[in-house]
């Protein structure tokens, strides 16, 4: 793995929000920037009307949209050291093969080929569900600083890197920690005359996540913490947050073979309904 970060854009408005909070983020950690630009050719190639120059042409475009990109890099971050690469092939395969030799992957929400009011993008949906690197995925920059990073954790040991990673964030921006666990009560629609010990359960969820966080909070002792236990779906309280922070973490439980399902049911609802840059950190 290179210390590096890599910022993926096709120059749509996402694209260049993407890039933007990858300066910063390169900036903070001391690490070179790199923004890559994907070029698909076959959409374009029709082969009763072959274009011998299409290869060129293309290539042009994507080299003024890497030149735009890292014009707003060094405007963000001046002095910071940035590169660009064109680079063939589908964009999720193409961001893919960067992300897993990167510290992170940063990409927009939904690049110039989504829907129109779509919130998240088939690309950015597919490298989330399937690289093992962080993918930070940014609809848009916040105009000003919250000064807060959100994290959504279990009592799995599989979120471990989730909380790795916003911890890491925290300490680099000198923000607060707010590590969120929210549980439910089992739904029992066969059997609604059971009675729970309410306060006995919230007890009970409470030291199971100050028992999850006790080693992180050794590790990271100047990062202010809070620790928000609620009885709430874990996308809801997450949304909710999402509005006070400059980033929230999340990991991945997913399973399935395709790359939505890959991202799980909660990872995949912040990514639609967060206020913030989203931060995927699977398992």
């Amino acid at each position: 793995m290179e210390q590096i970060i890599v910022a993926g854009t096709d120059g749509s408005p996402a694209g260049t929000a993407a890039v933007e909070w990858a300066a910063d983020d390169a900036s903070r950690r001391g690490v070179p920037l790199r923004v890559v630009c994907a070029v698909e050719r076959w959409p374009y190639e029709i082969v009763r009307f072959p274009r011998p120059d299409l290869p060129d042409t293309l290539n042009r475009a994507a080299e003024k949209v890497l030149a735009q990109a890292e014009a707003a890099a060094l405007r963000r971050r001046p002095g910071l050291e940035v590169t660009t690469r064109v680079l063939q092939g589908a964009p999720a395969v193409v961001l893919r093969e960067q992300a897993e030799a990167a510290a992170a992957l940063v990409i927009g929400s939904r690049g110039l080929g989504g829907f129109a009011g779509a919130v998240l993008g088939s690309v950015s949906m597919h490298v989330a569900g399937h690289v093992h690197r962080p993918v930070v995925v940014v609809r848009s920059v916040p105009p000003s600083v919250r000064g807060e990073v959100a994290v959504g954790f279990d009592d799995s040991p599989a979120c471990e890197p989730a909380l790795a990673y916003a911890f890491e964030q925290a300490a680099l921006r000198g923000a607060v920690l707010r590590a969120v666990y929210a549980w439910q009560l089992p739904a029992h629609a066969f059997a609604p005359e059971i009675v729970y010990d309410l306060d006995g359960i919230r007890a009970e969820q409470r030291r199971v996540a100050e028992g999850r966080l006790r080693a992180w909070r050794e590790r990271y002792p100047r990062v202010q913490l809070v620790e928000d236990v609620r009885q709430a779906h874990p996308v809801e309280a997450l949304g909710e947050v999402s509005g006070g922070a400059d980033l929230v973490v999340v990991g991945s439980h997913g399973r399935g073979a395709v790359g939505a399902v890959l991202l799980g049911s909660v990872s995949r609802g912040v990514l639609h309904h967060a206020r913030c840059p989203v931060a995927v950190v699977r398992s």
